[in-house]
């Protein structure tokens, strides 16, 4: 884990992603993606609210690649 990233980002995104496992693919954080992995995604942020952002930027597109591949399916 990036030692200049506050533990308490880190929390804060786990929290969210939990609160919000079903939407905007947050479960892929959730699920899949370390402390570590959240901590190289928010690097240099210093506040809750950007961090969050940041993290669901990625969310969303993996969810929304998630949403192709199943349409492709059928």
């Amino acid at each position: 884990m990036t030692d200049t990233v506050s533990p308490d980002l880190i929390a804060a995104v786990r929290t969210h992603a939990m609160e919000n496992y079903e939407t905007e693919g947050w479960d892929f954080v959730v699920e899949c993606w370390t402390d570590a992995d959240i901590a190289e995604r928010i690097e240099g942020i210093t506040t809750r609210e950007t961090a969050i952002a940041a993290v669901g930027r990625i969310a969303r597109l993996l969810d929304e690649r998630r949403s192709e591949v199943r349409a492709e399916i059928f």
